[in-house]
């Protein structure tokens, strides 16, 4: 294996857009749900007029789709996203639309048939029921509760609070208080390997809420401790979370 300070450098220089995380490919793993969200995702864009997939990231869960509705946007608020999101789905006719990750959504009441969501940042259950149209349907893949607290909790210590957000109950409780029904909810957690540093400090920059406000000069001691590990083990072991949600707008 290289030494630190050179897979450090290497992954503090890497770019880092978009939501294609093939740099990983050999130096980490994780384990997928088994409902196999995109493909789930794909087969219901191919069955419905209308659809929008919020917080899209580059759009590359979405370009997986071989079949794509008549009308169909995406919302991401990262300007760099945004940008590649445009220039991965324009051709297709999405209809890419840079806004804040905060209410209210740019499209009128009812827009869609179809909402999908892979890992929002955070979730507005109004207006998502307000862009459905009666007996549309939210299809989306959440990060679950304390999803790789085990990197979480090596950088910033522990977090109990922390731990018990996005319980899969709570969120679902407030789809229904939003007016939607819960047709499935479904969590699981996946195992997580980190084979050397690197990929460590390309995860954290790129998936900004692991460890808010993440360098790699702001955490060297944490950072040698972890590399430490993963030589003497031959790898870092986390567990992600991710929760699986259909909700339905009940019918006119």
């Amino acid at each position: 294996m290289r030494g630190f300070e050179e897979l450090v450098d290497e992954a503090s220089e890497v770019p880092v857009e978009g939501w294609d995380f093939s740099w990983l490919d050999g130096r980490a793993t994780e384990e997928r749900p088994s409902w196999g969200y995109a493909r789930s995702m794909a087969s219901r864009l191919a069955g419905v007029r209308s659809a929008l997939d919020v917080q899209t990231g580059g759009g590359e869960v979405l370009a997986r789709a071989a079949s794509l509705p008549v009308t169909m946007a995406a919302t991401e608020s990262w300007p760099p996203n945004a940008a590649r999101a445009t220039r991965l789905l324009g051709p297709r006719g999405v209809v890419v639309v840079a806004t804040p990750d905060e209410p209210p959504l740019p499209f009128a009441d009812g827009a869609f048939e179809l909402v999908t969501c892979r890992h929002p940042a955070t979730v507005w259950w109004d207006e998502i029921a307000r862009v459905l149209e009666p007996g549309g349907t939210y299809f989306a893949q959440h990060v679950g509760p304390a999803s790789v607290f085990e990197v979480v909790e090596h950088f910033l210590g522990p977090q109990p609070e922390a731990r018990r957000a996005r319980d899969p109950e709570a969120e679902a409780a407030a789809a229904r208080a939003a007016g939607l029904e819960i047709v499935d909810l479904r969590t699981e957690r996946l195992r997580m390997e980190f084979l050397d540093i690197g990929a460590v400090v390309y995860f954290l920059r790129k998936v900004i809420w692991i460890v808010p406000g993440f360098t790699a000069e702001k955490y060297p001691e944490r950072l040698r401790e972890m590399d430490e590990r993963i030589r003497r083990d031959g790898s870092f072991v986390a567990h992600s979370a991710r929760t699986l949600i259909e909700a339905r707008k009940p019918g006119a």
